[in-house]
């Protein structure tokens, strides 16, 4: 009790009082800090979709026969596949196919019910690869239902065949936002941590108030931990917006512990504001900060793995991901959301973070202590 009266009598409380006072002055950073995220959270967590719908379909059915016809309705079925056409000739499939008016032509041959008496039946498909990554999604589907569409003809047949059943941990429908809005949440924190502390400590340059810190008889880590005491706490204000736009919009689960999620949270808002504390040591205003914030933000969310999956890297980038906090926080919140693991898990994502809390703020406190002494 004595300690907490003697912490609101001290020197370093009338900082951090002056911090908070400067922060809800400033209506504009209450903003940028409430609104801006949120919306792009919608705006991520809605367009970075992997699915595809309504990929155009023509058909050249020789054979038109109720087996053929089958096989176009189990395509078309799931919405994946909208039936565009139905073509008389394989000449103008391909030239439609070339024009961009389909994006999957297939092509039944009229021998098509002798070979599945044969139980070997060979079915031609184009699909337009300009767009490579659509193109290989809508061949994982077109293997997908021709798989099922054979499960239904061993069915019929009463033909012994071993299947695979198939059980989605963690994600049952495979929803693609749940892995997504992670991942953007992390990204949001990143870039609002990294600039705003960044920011409030160039300030005192721009503004020439860092000549009147010097006159103050505190130390130099009570002025630096006095900037980012109020910080953070406004910082985890804006994760536990984002949290609750994740569960109410997007439907996103919480299986872990939410204690431990705020705790491994605050360690990772720490590396972001240390982050922006050594860079604001190395620039001279607020416009180079900024530029500097963004030269070093970009490559850690390219090689987070928040909109592409590590896995998807080459391999050497998939190494020097290791080096990047923000891949351990979202391994950290994806393992917190969607599958409820704790410490036992997580145990070395959150060294890894206090490893870089650590170096960051070495140097940020060294570089901020040099150049008070030298004004």
């Amino acid at each position: 009790m004595k300690f907490i009266l003697r912490l609101f009598d001290s020197l370093f409380w009338s900082l951090v009082r002056k911090e908070i006072n400067q922060y809800l002055r400033n209506k504009q950073l209450i903003i940028l800090l409430l609104i801006p995220p949120t919306i792009q959270l919608f705006i991520y967590g809605v367009a970075l979709n992997p699915d595809v719908h309504n990929l155009r379909l023509g058909v050249v059915d020789y054979a038109n026969v109720a087996q053929s016809r089958e096989l176009m309705m189990a395509m078309t079925s799931n919405g994946v596949f909208t039936l565009e056409s139905v073509l008389l000739s394989e000449k103008e499939l391909s030239r439609q196919v070339e024009e961009g008016k389909l994006d999957v032509g297939v092509i039944i041959p009229p021998e098509f019910p002798r070979q599945l008496a044969k139980k070997s039946a060979s079915i031609q498909i184009f699909i337009d690869g300009v767009n490579a990554n659509t193109a290989g999604i809508a061949n994982s589907y077109i293997n997908q239902i021709f798989q099922q569409y054979n499960r239904y003809l061993v069915h019929n047949q009463t033909s012994q065949i071993v299947l695979a059943q198939f059980v989605f941990l963690y994600n049952h429908g495979l929803t693609s936002s749940w892995f997504f809005v992670p991942g953007v949440m992390g990204l949001m924190i990143t870039l609002i941590t990294t600039v705003v502390s960044a920011a409030a400590v160039v300030r005192e340059k721009d503004t020439g108030t860092l000549e009147q810190l010097l006159m103050t008889p505190a130390a130099n880590w009570e002025i630096l931990l006095s900037k980012i005491i109020p910080l953070a706490f406004l910082l985890m204000g804006e994760l536990l917006l984002s949290l609750t736009f994740t569960r109410l919009v997007f439907g996103v689960p919480f299986r872990g512990s939410f204690l431990l999620f705020l705790a491994l949270s605050s360690i990772y808002i720490s590396v972001g504001i240390s982050l922006g504390i050594m860079l604001a040591t190395v620039s001279r205003s607020q416009q180079q900060v900024i530029l500097t914030s963004f030269f070093i933000n970009l490559p850690m969310l390219q090689t987070s793995g928040a909109i592409a999956p590590i896995e998807a890297m080459p391999s050497f980038f998939q190494v020097l991901s290791l080096f990047n906090p923000l891949r351990h926080y979202i391994a950290i919140v994806r393992g917190i959301l969607l599958k409820g693991v704790g410490l036992d898990v997580l145990w070395i994502h959150v060294l890894v973070l206090i490893g870089f809390v650590f170096v960051f703020l070495s140097i940020g406190i060294h570089k901020f202590r040099s150049q008070l002494e030298d004004v």
